[in-house]
């Protein structure tokens, strides 16, 4: 935050001093202290020890020479001042955070951007939920990688076929895919799964999913212990497709904002081999392989 912007009463810092002093202390329990009291809200030691953070460090928010406090320490200034929902939101927009959600994760393509992929007649496309849950496939995906619909809904989820549990084989792809970096791949699907759970603290379908990965699969585990935060945005495989042999494709990833959908776009390079084996797979399927919307 610049000084012009704390000078003039915007920005993080003026900010919470102002959400500070507009909270009584009788409202957090705290005895008002009558005449000998000069501040009208709380002090700054006061939301320090109720933040959990320092008063330096208060000071240096509000004075604008901190500007960047993470999301834990957000969390507890924003229950600390007793903000509203959209204060909250508010609050770690200015600390260039994403505010994170109360509800479920969304499982709903919306109508436009549904309307969008359908026009994507030559690409296979497949939309995810933020817990890699598969919700809606084109038919080009159909095509290239086998039709999703002959495995139970509760299974079509990317990050239990990649990181299966026990005698459990979920299939989300019906043939063979071979990913370049595999390693990677793994780490920035899990570190994507880390970040979800941030932006949807309280989904019970993303707890239960790091539940069960941690404790019955030791890649995840491994993985998870990490820390690393971090979105898919893209990868290459290499898809073994039973009628028309191996096909390289790149991978890309969309993500829609707000309700953190994956859009994940299969492509092969234009005037290619596998761009040929790609058209070639894609003819071989009908508008009827197509999961409408939510």
């Amino acid at each position: 935050m610049d000084d012009m912007a704390t000078k003039d009463g915007v920005g993080l810092g003026p900010t919470i001093r102002a959400w500070r002093e507009r909270l009584s202390p009788s409202s957090v329990g705290l005895p008002e202290g009558g005449r000998a009291r000069r501040a009208a809200g709380l002090r700054r030691e006061e939301l320090a020890e109720r933040a959990g953070v320092s008063v330096d460090y208060v000071v240096r928010l509000e004075q604008g020479r901190a500007t960047t406090p993470s999301a834990q320490v957000v969390a507890s200034l924003a229950h600390a001042l007793q903000l509203a929902t959209t204060e909250r939101d508010h609050l770690y927009r200015m600390a260039g955070l994403v505010p994170p959600l109360d509800g479920p994760i969304p499982d709903r393509v919306p109508p436009g951007v549904h309307r969008v992929l359908n026009r994507l007649g030559d690409v296979a496309v497949a939309v995810f939920a933020a817990d890699w849950q598969m919700i809606w496939w084109n038919p080009g995906w159909a095509a290239l990688l086998g039709d999703p619909s002959n495995s139970p809904q509760e299974l079509r989820n990317f990050a239990r076929e990649r990181f299966p549990v026990g005698s459990e084989r979920v299939r989300i792809s019906l043939w063979p895919v071979f990913v370049e970096d595999s390693a990677g791949s793994d780490l920035a699907i899990v570190s994507d799964l880390r970040r979800a759970t941030g932006r949807f603290p309280h989904d019970t379908r993303l707890t239960e999913l790091i539940r069960d990965l941690t404790a019955g699969n030791e890649t995840f585990a491994r993985l998870w212990a990490s820390g690393t935060v971090a979105a898919h945005r893209e990868d290459h495989k290499t898809i073994e497709h039973p009628t028309v042999g191996p096909v390289d494709v790149d991978c890309d990833v969309l993500t829609d904002g707000e309700s953190e959908f994956k859009i994940v776009i299969l492509s092969a390079p234009p005037r290619s081999a596998n761009e040929d084996r790609f058209r070639l797979a894609l003819s071989a399927v009908s508008d009827s392989t197509a999961v409408p919307a939510h």
